[in-house]
C-alpha cells in the first residue's frame, strides 16, 4: 500500500518552482492556479526572496500549487497510490488528489486560507517552534507552563508549540531536558485559537464550492489519523483544522496499521519524509523535490 503525502507550510525554499516550469503545460498550469488563489504563483516560486515567500498568503498557495503539479506529473500515466495525506494545509492538496475537488477549486480554497490566517495572525505577534525530543510529557508540561499550545503532534520525537513570541522565547530559554527547540519559518501560531478568526472566511469559501466528490482513493485527516469517506465531510475538517492540532502522530499511526509499505512526499518535499523515516522506520520512502525524483516515486508505486 503506498501513500502520498503532501507537505505544509516551511517547507517551500526560493526558487524552488523553477525546474517545475521546465515542463510542458506547467506555466499554463500555473498560470490557472495563480488566478485562481489570487497570487502570482511564477514569480514568487522563482524569484522570490525567503522572507517574500514566508508570508502566508505566498506560501500556502506556492506549497499547495507545487503538490498538485506534482501529482498531475506522477499520476499522468494512470499509476495511482492507494491513499493520501496532507499536513496542515497539504490536505487542500489531498483534497485535489483525491477527487474530492478539482485543482482550480483547491487553489481558490488555500488562496481564501492564506489570506484569513495571515489577517488572524497579523491580529496578535506570535510563531511557532518545533520540539524536538525530550520526554513527551515533559515537553507539553514546558509549552503549557509558557502559555503556548501544542500545535502540531509531528510524530518521531516532534512537537510543534505556538503562541506569543514571549512564550516562545522562555521556551527556547529553558528547553525541556533532552529536547531542542527551533523556531520555524512561519509568520503566526497555526492550529490555535489565534486562527478562529480565519475559520469564518474558510467556512465562507468552502460552502461556495459547487461540485465535491467522495474520495475516490483512501483521504486520511490531520484532526485524529481517521480516513474520511465523505467530500463534504472532507470539506468541514479544514475548516476546523484551521484552529486546532495537526495530528500528523496520529495520520502515521493510522499508516502503521493499515500496512503502508511505501511513502511519496509532493513537491515541495522533504519534511513528511524525514518524520516518515524516524516515525516509520523502514517503510521506504521518496520526496519529490523536482521532476528528477519522479522516476523513482513511480518505481515505488510500481513495486
Amino acid at each position: 500500500m503506498i501513500v502520498v503525502v503532501c507537505p505544509g507550510q516551511g517547507s517551500q525554499t526560493p526558487g524552488f518552482l523553477a525546474p517545475w516550469l521546465e515542463l510542458d503545460g506547467a506555466a499554463e498550469r500555473l498560470a490557472s492556479f495563480s488566478e485562481a488563489a489570487q497570487v502570482d504563483l511564477v514569480a514568487h516560486g522563482t524569484e522570490s526572496d525567503a522572507d517574500t515567500i514566508r508570508d502566508t498568503r505566498i506560501a500556502q498557495p506556492l506549497i499547495v500549487a507545487a503538490s498538485i503539479l506534482a501529482w498531475e506529473q506522477l499520476t499522468g500515466g494512470g499509476a495511482r497510490p492507494a491513499g493520501v495525506a496532507g499536513h496542515s494545509v497539504g490536505e487542500i492538496a489531498a483534497l485535489v488528489a483525491s477527487g474530492v475537488i478539482d485543482a482550480e477549486a483547491g487553489m481558490r480554497l488555500v488562496g481564501v486560507r492564506g489570506r484569513a490566517m495571515a489577517d488572524a495572525a497579523a491580529l496578535v505577534e506570535t510563531g511557532m517552534s518545533a520540539v524536538v525530543g525530550g520526554d513527551e510529557q515533559q515537553v507539553l508540561d514546558a509549552i503549557e507552563a509558557n502559555g503556548l499550545t501544542p500545535a502540531n503532534f509531528n510524530g518521531g520525537g516532534q512537537i510543534v508549540a505556538a503562541g506569543e513570541l514571549r512564550g516562545l522565547a522562555a521556551l527556547a530559554e529553558q528547553a525541556p531536558r533532552g529536547a531542542r527547540v527551533i523556531p520555524l519559518q512561519v509568520a503566526g501560531a497555526f492550529h490555535t485559537r489565534f486562527m478562529a478568526p480565519a475559520q469564518d472566511a474558510l467556512r465562507s469559501a468552502v460552502d461556495g464550492v459547487r461540485a465535491v466528490g467522495d474520495p475516490d482513493l483512501t483521504l486520511w485527516t490531520n484532526s485524529d489519523g481517521s480516513t474520511v469517506p465523505a467530500g463534504f465531510q472532507a470539506l468541514e475538517l479544514i475548516v476546523h483544522q484551521v484552529a486546532n492540532p495537526v495530528r500528523w502522530d496520529l495520520c502515521m499511526a493510522s499508516f502503521a496499521e493499515q500496512g503502508v509499505t511505501g511513502i511519496i512526499e509532493l513537491a515541495p518535499a522533504g519534511a513528511l519524509v524525514g518524520l516518515a523515516k524516524r516515525g516509520l522506520r523502514g517503510v521506504p520512502s521518496v520526496a519529490v523535490k523536482t521532476p528528477d525524483d519522479l522516476a523513482a516515486a513511480l518505481e515505488l508505486l510500481a513495486a
